[in-house]
């Protein structure tokens, strides 16, 4: 699926980007069934938010459970100092997490694509196993920042494997908060392990490299239908979104079945199959 030239700049940059290659009625079949979703969750508490504020999750059922259901999180300004929501209800929501790719059938059948599985190939993962699943909105006006952040973080294998694959849903700006990456960071260290113990997560430094900057970064803009595809130890981030129009985006993290997959990482199957790209 991938030419030379694209595998090599993934090697050397840790990132790649593929034009336009999902169609429009597919991205129309993801942003429809998002909207479903939500329409039909009615858990409106205000403690059901996502921030990268802290990563503290401790006790946190709503968002740990979440690791083999499907749930909706709130953007962290979604609600005012009287416990109202600013804004409509459907523009409230930061993001659907976390086993879309197994329970919801539209995004079923989107993440297990054979197109898939050949990127998987090019890029190095020989037994590629889905771990998590989100709809992220970055809704207009209070879309939340996402602090700099390598997602081997949160799938610590040995050795390193987990693979992000970005979906642009819709075009993805600078205006409404696209990806920033630092090109060739992946061959830095691994700043950070989010870890659970129980119902106790925590997060255990293990480098003082600083994160880059917006200065020593690179802007990832994208048109819907793009994919981009990053190693897990890349810092990536995205700024907030101020203006009227959302950045909507689906990922997947996927792991290699070949390397250790760390049992303090934060999200194990138990009732869900844990499968690749194979339907």
């Amino acid at each position: 699926m991938l030419t030379r030239e694209q595998i090599k700049q993934y090697q050397e940059q840790g990132f790649v980007v593929l034009n336009e290659i999902i169609e429009p009625s597919m991205l129309s079949q993801l942003k429809a069934s998002a909207a479903n979703i939500v329409e039909q969750w009615r858990d409106d508490h205000a403690s059901h938010t996502f921030t990268t504020k802290h990563n503290n999750r401790s006790g946190d059922d709503h968002f740990l459970d979440s690791a083999e259901q499907i749930q909706c999180f709130f953007e962290e300004e979604a609600f005012d100092a009287e416990g109202k929501l600013v804004q409509e209800r459907e523009l409230c929501i930061n993001k659907i997490g976390h086993a879309l790719h197994e329970l919801d059938p539209v995004f079923e059948q989107f993440s297990h694509l054979p197109l898939l599985g050949e990127i998987a190939a090019d890029v190095g993962l020989q037994q590629p196993q889905i771990r998590q699943s989100m709809y992220i909105f970055k809704q207009p006006r209070i879309g939340g920042v996402v602090n700099w952040h390598q997602d081997a973080t949160f799938f610590y294998t040995s050795p390193q494997s987990v693979v992000t694959f970005w979906f642009a849903i819709e075009d993805a700006t600078l205006e409404n908060g696209c990806l920033w990456v630092e090109r060739g960071g992946h061959r830095g260290p691994l700043r950070e392990r989010f870890n659970l113990d129980g119902r106790t997560t925590s997060m255990v430094k293990l480098d003082d490299t600083p994160w880059p900057t917006e200065q020593t970064s690179q802007s990832v803009e994208v048109k819907a239908g793009s994919l981009v595809v990053f190693q897990g130890r890349l810092p990536h981030y995205s700024a907030p979104n101020r203006s009227s129009k959302s950045r909507q985006a689906y990922t997947l993290h996927v792991t290699d079945g070949s390397s250790e997959y760390a049992k303090e990482n934060w999200l194990h199957p138990k009732a869900l199959d844990l499968r690749g790209f194979n339907r």
